[in-house]
């Protein structure tokens, strides 16, 4: 008897304790990380999408989705528990107008192009989620942080765990001292863990850093011919719970003397202007864009904060239809797709609209590759056809 009103009186705690951190909780995890003027993406407590905001799922749906990534859940498409990567050994720089890139897995791309390495939403973390917690990798980085040479600039897009992985970022402060480049408000969360950056708003601008020991001096201010700009996509951001938009989320574009190079981060469609805007910033050589984590439910084509392959290739085309590059797929697993169906999705919806695929294609993780020069632009996607083939449930049966 004394047993059982012990664990009756544990049980009526713990109800309790669940019942106050159900109110408290989310006040106690929000975080201030931007003050500052009223604007037309900012109503001077949160950031918002000028364009329109809508969440991808119910809120019910959002629960359903965190207790499957916690304990599984046997109808989702089948992913392998590890894909087999060749690690890369990048070159120390490259110059004389060429470019080379280099997929690290997820939203992380290493370009180098003008004697300036560059580095995207790097993560080396085994896992991205709080406190070691949250979807597990299925693809080793595609180069050993051993192998990866010297880095000048780091672009980080929002706040999101696997887009902004602060152990990955303290190893590169500490090996490298690169510039690193936010949105605004994630410099307070960078710098409360020791890690300096510089935050700029939408369309801002700053110099990326050219000038190192190891690249012969030309006499030319650091940062002359290159610079780092801050542009707009559609998302969100949040660390924890309550937090939501109070730091800003972004793209980039890199201004380089043989065309310029364009990540477009984590990102919806939104009204599919943003890509355009970063395109005016001079042409775009190479885009790194995102394709996967974009299905909660099946048949679902995009997000509202994730666009699928249909609206990648709208957003490939707003830029201009450079050389391209799909990521954001086939590292960690964040919704419902199967694990190859992004890519596969994309080579048949370019072949509808009458588009190479070779211009916008898969990569392996860990393959370098050289990007053509700047060269004239091919027609634009076939719209009508592609509406036609997914009409006509051409790509019904990838799940």
């Amino acid at each position: 008897m004394r047993f059982a009103r012990i664990v009756l009186a544990i049980l009526l705690w713990a109800v309790v304790a669940l019942c106050v951190s159900a109110t408290v909780a989310p006040f106690f995890l929000d975080r201030i990380y931007y003050r500052g003027p009223v604007s037309s993406h900012f109503d001077g407590q949160r950031f918002f999408n000028p364009d329109g905001d809508a969440l991808d799922i119910s809120p019910a749906r959002r629960n359903r989705l965190l207790w499957q990534q916690a304990f599984g859940d046997a109808t989702r498409p089948a992913w392998p528990d590890k894909v087999a990567v060749a690690p890369g050994k990048p070159p120390a720089r490259v110059e004389g107008g060429e470019m080379r890139v280099t997929w690290i897995g997820h939203a992380s791309v290493l370009v180098q192009a003008d004697g300036l390495n560059i580095l995207t939403d790097p993560v080396w973390s085994e896992t991205v989620g709080p406190f070691g917690f949250g979807p597990k990798r299925v693809a080793e980085p595609g180069v050993r942080f051993q192998d990866l040479p010297r880095i000048d600039l780091v672009l980080v897009s929002h706040n999101h765990y696997d887009h902004m992985d602060l152990p990955t970022l303290k190893r590169l402060w500490a090996r490298d001292k690169p510039r690193i480049v936010t949105s605004l408000g994630n410099d307070a969360i960078l710098r409360s863990a020791g890690i300096p950056s510089f935050a700029l708003d939408w369309g801002q601008e700053i110099p990326a850093r050219l000038c190192h020991s190891d690249v012969p001096q030309t006499g030319e201010p650091c940062g002359r011919y290159s610079m780092a700009v801050v542009s707009r996509s559609h998302h969100w951001g949040s660390r924890w719970f309550a937090d939501r938009s109070r730091a800003l989320w972004s793209s980039f574009v890199v201004t380089l003397p043989h065309g310029n190079f364009f990540f477009a981060g984590d990102t919806g469609l939104g009204d599919g202007k943003w890509p355009a805007e970063a395109a005016a910033h001079g042409p775009i050589r190479f885009a790194a864009i995102p394709i996967g984590a974009f299905r909660f439910d099946e048949g679902q084509m995009a997000g509202a904060s994730h666009i699928g392959p249909q609206g990648a290739i709208q957003v490939w085309d707003g830029l201009g239809r450079p050389f391209a590059m799909p990521v954001h797929w086939g590292t960690f697993r964040l919704s419902r797709e199967g694990y190859a169906t992004p890519p596969v999705m994309l080579r048949g919806m370019l072949r509808c609209a009458g588009e190479d695929p070779a211009r916008f294609g898969a990569r392996r993780i860990g393959e370098t590759f050289a990007v053509p020069p700047l060269g004239a632009v091919p027609r634009a996607p076939d719209y009508a056809a592609l509406r036609a083939c997914i009409a006509g449930g051409r790509f019904d049966a990838l799940r």
